[in-house]
């Protein structure tokens, strides 16, 4: 039951990255012009959105109604969504009332919502179903499949386009999650009695959410180029107060005060929002740097190479969160989450060290190390959280983890463009071009101007040096909170019983 749970996890996580390399594809079929990338990027960023705000919502509604119920709504939800999506631009009547951008985007809301969904009620189901001695490696092998989905989507799409085309990668999500849910019909219902929802709370934290990934990911809040941002992170916080104060006069709010009483639950979100800021640094990082700057011996970096280099460390990330989950029966969690942390951190400082020419063994050993620290991380941080929420309170405590993890990421990258055009622009205006030196012959032109690229190369991987370097000064950050995770009292509690802490 827990591989079923674990491939819808799979199925709706690949659909947050499997679109990246559908882009150019959707853009010369719906006939959507160049100058209109920047919105046309909202077919991804759509989907992060809806997926991030989902959860908590949708997570409290399956601990009051009922896991089973809320995770085939989830994938109901997630299935009319795709739908749209592969239909986009193919009603002659709504084309006229919507463009076919704007349809893909809206659709894409609907999917995510209904795809963040199965995430938190995954675990909580996953938690649930085993004894409190099995519940950190079901806890990773769900929490691993939701990784290799994401990690995975690009390849994945890529692949269905070359022999399909791209609305087939979500014509495909229709039997998958047709069957996984087929599979889960025969799943107990689990639900708290007496539990209700807190519809106000629900609405202002929505709202929070929703103003806060957009500030975080709005380029105009490190440049400082725009006050957009902080209206946005304005109008968040005054959510924020509204929902404490809805908290306040609330019997059961949406989210309880024993969890932000648990130091396991606070601690173990900021260790995890600092490793979502590291992950995303290091994967942008690594894309970038081996498309523009590295080479390897006899020929230079090509994107399909590239993306070789950073599957060596996503691939070995889901592997590795089924490993940290597997060990949380005899390692306290802490003893798993730091080490992780540890080599995480030795992974990005020997990254940073790359020369122009990276060769084997090293290139993949160090892809490696880094990998295996991130897997390592993802269960044992999961754990205390869902181990730390009362009775009641499961799926959305599973679901802020995740939040936590995505919001990090979200604002690793707006903070990574940010600081790496402002950079690159003082790398340019610091470097005297030879196209604008009076005097030079053809042959000292052609001197000056390959010296010209050779300095450029080299402050530019001195430049994603930098940025290696804090992706691993942020993970050794994160390694404070996880070493103040210590065990709640109702995991104590469930730790000495025999069976379910349900």
């Amino acid at each position: 039951m827990v591989g079923a749970i674990a491939s819808g996890t799979f199925i709706t996580a690949l659909d947050q990255t499997v679109v990246v390399t559908a882009l150019p594809a959707v853009m010369a079929d719906l006939k959507i012009p160049i100058f209109r990338l920047e919105t046309v990027i909202w077919i991804v960023t759509a989907y992060l959105l809806g997926y991030t705000v989902a959860m908590p919502l949708l997570g409290r509604l399956a601990d009051v109604y009922g896991y089973r119920l809320l995770y085939h709504v989830s994938l109901g939800v997630f299935m009319v969504g795709t739908t749209l999506v592969a239909l986009s631009g193919q009603w002659d009547w709504l084309n006229g009332v919507m463009d076919p951008l704007h349809q893909i985007v809206a659709a894409r809301v609907i999917q995510a919502i209904g795809g963040g969904g199965t995430v938190p009620i995954s675990l909580a189901i996953a938690a649930a179903l085993v004894s409190p001695q099995q519940r950190g490696l079901a806890l990773g092998v769900v929490a691993g499949a939701a990784e290799a989905g994401s990690m995975l989507g690009p390849a994945y799409g890529g692949a269905v386009i070359e022999f399909w085309g791209w609305r087939a990668i979500f014509w495909l999500n229709i039997p998958q999650a047709a069957l996984i849910g087929a599979a889960l019909l025969f799943l107990s219902e689990r639900r708290i009695e007496g539990s209700r929802m807190d519809y106000r709370g629900a609405m202002a934290l929505t709202a929070a959410l929703a103003l806060l990934s957009l500030a975080v990911a709005h380029e105009g809040l490190f440049r400082l180029s725009s006050a957009t941002p902080w209206w946005l992170l304005a109008g968040c916080l005054l959510s924020v107060g509204a929902l404490i104060a809805l908290h306040r006069r609330t019997a059961q709010p949406l989210l309880a005060s024993a969890l932000f009483r648990a130091g396991a639950f606070l601690t173990a979100n900021i260790s995890q929002l600092l490793v979502g800021v590291s992950l995303i640094i290091a994967m942008a990082t690594t894309v970038i740097m081996a498309n523009t700057v590295m080479d390897v011996p006899q020929r230079p970096v090509d994107s399909f190479t590239a993306a070789l280099w950073l599957l060596r460390m996503t691939a070995t990330i889901p592997i590795c969160a089924v490993l940290g989950g597997f060990l949380l029966r005899w390692v306290d969690a802490r003893w798993i989450a730091l080490p992780g942390l540890i080599l995480i951190a030795v992974g990005m400082f020997r990254l940073s060290g790359w020369p122009i020419e990276i060769s084997e063994p090293r290139l993949t050993g160090d892809m490696v190390v880094a990998g295996v620290g991130f897997g390592l991380v993802i269960a044992p941080l999961m754990h205390r959280a869902i181990a730390a929420a009362p009775d009641g309170y499961r799926a959305v405590s599973a679901s802020m983890i995740v939040v936590a993890r995505m919001l990090g990421m979200t604002l690793g990258m707006a903070a990574l463009s940010a600081w790496g055009v402002n950079e690159m622009l003082t790398i340019f205006a610091e470097t005297p071009s030879p196209f604008t030196t009076p005097g030079l012959d053809a042959a000292a032109r052609t001197r000056a101007y390959a010296e010209y690229q050779q300095t450029l190369q080299m402050a530019s991987l001195d430049l994603f040096h930098d940025f290696y370097r804090a992706a691993g000064i942020i993970a050794l950050l994160a390694a404070i909170p996880a070493a103040l995770m210590r065990p709640s009292r109702q995991e104590r509690v469930g730790n000495s019983g025999d069976g379910d802490a349900n």
